[in-house]
């Protein structure tokens, strides 16, 4: 028993020294909770071979899943607890601008576009329209967000949506019929995200 927890304070030292070391170093704009999110030394098993070594996804400076293809990360702007990309089978296009607020969750599968094709002539682009998601946001799998798309703070938005305009703060979407129903939430967001340590 006592050397059991040996070993796991020593194991906890390492990941909270050398490993969240090196993930600061390869991932500077990573921000997360130090305890209660994900251990360093697995957000560097997770990813870091594949984006850094083998290059998918190489030059993004946040961790990015090597089955997510994130294009134009320079335009991107996001806060804390927030890495774009980080689930399976997300595409982001964001040459058109894509504004991220605090504690972004972005899904399997997401689709993310800031542009759209010129519908006269494909080789060309529409004009430039972007998007932005607040603080507190979940992007439920599967969902698509078009560009224009304004969501305002605290905002889940289920598996399955197309999102095209603008979203309410304090409120849930989900797919109907034919169309998405926007319901208010009743409660503000209980966790207070700046009172968490970060690495």
């Amino acid at each position: 028993m006592f050397l059991k927890k040996l070993f796991v304070s020593l194991f906890d030292f390492f990941d909270q020294n050398l490993f969240r070391w090196l993930v600061k170093l390869f991932y500077p704009q990573y921000k997360r909770p130090r305890k209660g999110y994900m251990k360093h030394y697995r957000v560097l098993y997770d990813f870091f071979f594949m984006q850094k070594i083998m290059g998918f996804n190489r030059m993004v400076p946040w961790p990015v899943d090597f089955r997510s293809k994130v294009r134009g990360w320079q335009f991107i702007q996001k806060g804390i607890m927030c890495d774009p990309g980080d689930s399976p089978g997300v595409y982001i296009n964001a040459f058109g601008g894509l504004k991220l607020g605090d504690n972004v969750e972005i899904g399997p599968n997401v689709i993310i576009v800031t542009t759209n094709h010129n519908k006269y002539d494909q080789r060309k682009t529409s004009p430039k329209k972007g998007v932005e998601i607040g603080n507190n946001v979940w992007v439920g799998a599967n969902s698509v967000i078009l560009p224009g798309s304004k969501i305002g703070d605290e905002v889940t938005i289920g598996a399955g949506c197309v999102i095209s305009g603008e979203i309410p703060s304090k409120s849930t979407v989900t797919r109907g019929d034919g169309a998405i129903k926007i319901i208010p939430k009743t409660k503000d967001y209980e966790w207070d995200i700046y009172q968490e340590k970060l690495t």
